[in-house]
């Protein structure tokens, strides 16, 4: 049971965050809103050692205190409800009226588990499906993993929108590498797949020469790319990413050099290219004509016709058979 009544702000404890799970909150709009035509819908709290503690209602509260506001209406719940069912209140309410980040769902989820002392099975069969989530094991310790990380990597997984499968392999780093890789990661400009492909590079090629991933990435060929000012992020992450492939597969580096250099000596006419099959991760080359007129076409082909007489073109197509597989 409850009743709605006007209580003084000072008499709040914002401070008790126990059924809180906000995690940067953006309270902008809202500010906007409660400015605008007041506070729609009175918050939640239960009374508490003669204060008020909030159990729905944590950015409001904070607007309104920031708004100079003496008090605020909320609805007083009795002192005989127990702190598992208002918590489970508490997020049926946020899930109505605005849903969570990923660090919300790991903070919700860590404390049914450690705080409320919810056994792992019910937590996955009642509140995953609450919080639009599949009901595996696998999902609750991806979310708890992300509890522990470190506020600033907690900021950049909720900006980016890191999905699962690259929070487990954040994860899966010490404390120290989570940090030297955010420092990279800041630098670039990454989507999934390619957060995905540098995560995997920096991983398996740390492992395989014994080192730890924040000494991959004090590397100097490295840190030379990050040094250029003048590129984009975009930019920066191609050349990254290039460094990590030639690092993680330095064969492949080898063989992407030999043809650079035999390309160059071909000495091929404006128009005409040759390219490798897909970056060197198959096997087999392509070469493309472009032109305007049937006299720079015709140009085109004759040198084309002369590729084949060139020890260099031999070269390279004898070297296509040696790619070695990077899957």
């Amino acid at each position: 049971m409850s009743d709605i009544r006007k209580i003084p702000l000072k008499e709040i404890d914002p401070l008790d965050e126990t059924f809180s799970v906000n995690f940067m909150a953006d309270l902008e709009r809202l500010r906007s809103s409660i400015e605008k035509v007041g506070l729609i819908q009175p918050v939640l709290v239960r009374e508490k050692h003669s204060r008020y503690q909030i159990v729905c209602g944590f950015r409001r509260v904070s607007v309104c205190q920031g708004l100079g506001w003496d008090e605020m209406e909320a609805r007083v719940i009795h002192q005989t409800e127990d702190d598992l069912s208002l918590f489970s209140m508490s997020l049926h309410d946020n899930l109505t009226t605005r849903g969570f980040n990923s660090v919300e769902v790991a903070i919700a989820l860590d404390r049914l588990v450690h705080h409320f002392q919810m056994d792992p099975p019910v937590v996955i069969g009642t509140f995953l499906p609450l919080l639009s989530l599949e009901t595996s094991e696998k999902i609750l310790n991806t979310y708890l993993s992300l509890v522990s990380m470190e506020d600033e990597m907690k900021r950049y997984i909720v900006q980016e929108e890191v999905s699962r499968s690259n929070i487990r392999r954040l994860a899966s780093m010490t404390s120290e590498d989570r940090i030297a890789t955010l420092s990279l990661l800041s630098a670039l400009k990454l989507g999934e797949n390619r957060l995905r492909e540098v995560l995997t590079l920096l991983e398996e090629t740390a492992q395989r020469d014994h080192r730890t991933v924040r000494e991959m990435i004090a590397l100097r060929e490295i840190q030379i790319v990050l040094g250029h000012q003048d590129l984009t992020p975009s930019q920066r992450t191609e050349k990254v990413k290039k460094v990590l492939l030639n690092l993680r597969y330095p064969r492949l580096h080898q063989i992407q050099e030999t043809f650079e250099t035999k390309r160059k000596e071909l000495n091929l006419p404006a128009g005409l290219s040759l390219q490798h099959l897909a970056f060197f991760e198959a096997k087999g080359m392509k070469i493309e004509l472009e032109f305007e007129t049937l006299q720079e076409y015709q140009s085109l082909v004759s040198s084309l016709s002369l590729l084949q007489e060139k020890e260099e073109f031999q070269e390279m197509l004898r070297s296509k058979h040696q790619v070695p597989n990077t899957k």
